[in-house]
């Protein structure tokens, strides 16, 4: 009865504070969410980027509520120059948050917990850096997570360089590492002899290869993780593949879209009345010859094994954040309810923050899309 009365406290609770927020749409004017689903529309104006890269021609208008975790509140300044990189879930009724916090030692994934989506209570770290050597020692972030019913899987994201302190950003090349536990909160074991795929020359991967997504299928598990090259940087999404969550995956040779889509980072979601897969990632413009992550997009497909890379859509950025009008970064995405529930990290700066300081001093916000998600007609 306890857990009855909490479950429906926390809808109520959510309800309303999803029902009392207005969103931006694309075009600039205030407009109120679809009363039943969310409908992807084609962009009426489109701005080219400076240096010719790909651009979305459809968008989806998702209701933004503004910051719901500030940089600096963890412990032992932990996040004391950003708090990012957010993977969240849910697991017996409460939430969690991993997100990765930028502290004096360099970043590490942090914990945080919420029962209503909206007020966090950060745990701390919950990976430490590795000892000097290893290929965590300069950065253990972006903590993804898989429960396969007996076991929580992490994989997370390690690097052994970073840029000077204080800053300290994770350099090339980006990793997939493991670790396991048998609780969704930790303590997290560290997985040394497990190399579940890494970067490769002359590949679409050849400089990035970290976690991402991971769907079963079967007796297969995919995992659509982050893959890009280096001199020039071009970013793309590519499938792993694998029987043993322990195991070595196998990368398919080609990405899911081409790598001029300059996008990272994967959020997935299927909807079952049009069986479609929603795959929500961070998408990386250009502005003054400086890259950062300007948006986040999302592509859909019927099969996830086929894509098409003009089958895509803005679903957040400058125009209709209410807070973030320069950064936009990677997404994460919560079904609560009749609610796709999404959460993103930005700079309350106004002006665009220049080189490694693009990277710092972010927060973390939340927006919603009313369920279900619609495809252009």
């Amino acid at each position: 009865m306890f857990c009855l009365k909490r479950r429906n406290l926390f809808l109520v609770s959510l309800l309303l504070i999803l029902c009392t927020q207005n969103g931006l749409s694309q075009k600039k004017k205030a407009e109120e969410p679809e009363a039943e689903g969310s409908k992807i529309k084609r962009v009426h104006k489109q701005i080219p980027y400076p240096d010719g890269r790909p651009h979305a021609t459809y968008y989806i208008n998702p209701v933004d509520l503004g910051i719901v975790f500030k940089h600096g509140s963890g412990p032992d300044k932990c996040d004391i120059y950003g708090a990012r990189d957010i993977w969240v879930w849910e697991h017996e009724r409460t939430f969690y948050m991993h997100y990765d916090g930028a502290g004096p030692k360099g970043w590490v994934t942090c914990l945080a917990k919420s029962e209503d989506l909206q007020n966090w209570k950060s745990e701390g770290p919950t990976l430490d850096l590795g000892e000097k050597g290893t290929k965590d020692c300069a950065s253990a972030s972006y903590g993804t997570t898989f429960f396969d019913k007996d076991k929580w899987h992490m994989f997370y994201l390690g690097t052994p360089h970073t840029s000077p302190a204080p800053d300290l950003v994770p350099a090339f090349p980006y990793l997939t590492m493991k670790a396991e536990s048998n609780s969704s909160t930790g303590p997290w074991k560290k997985q040394y002899d497990v190399t579940p795929f890494s970067p490769k020359e002359n590949t679409y991967y050849s400089s990035t290869a970290s976690p991402g997504q991971i769907i079963k299928q079967g007796n297969d598990y995919l995992m659509f993780f982050s893959a890009s090259t280096d001199k020039p940087i071009k970013r793309t999404i590519g499938i792993a593949r694998t029987h043993d969550l322990n195991g070595t995956w196998e990368i398919d040779p080609t990405p899911i879209v081409p790598m001029e889509e300059q996008i990272e980072n994967t959020s997935i979601y299927y909807e079952p009345t049009n069986k479609t897969w929603f795959l929500f990632t961070n998408h990386v413009g250009e502005k003054d010859g400086l890259e950062y992550t300007d948006a986040i997009w999302l592509y859909w497909t019927k099969d996830l094994n086929k894509w098409d890379a003009k089958h895509k859509a803005i679903v957040l950025d400058s125009k209709n954040c209410k807070w973030s009008k320069q950064i936009i970064g990677l997404p994460s995405v919560i079904k609560v309810d009749t609610k796709l529930v999404l959460f993103y990290d930005g700079n309350r700066s106004p002006l665009l923050p220049q080189g490694v300081k693009s990277h710092m001093n972010r927060d973390i916000g939340m927006a919603w899309l009313r369920l279900p998600l619609m495809l252009p007609e």
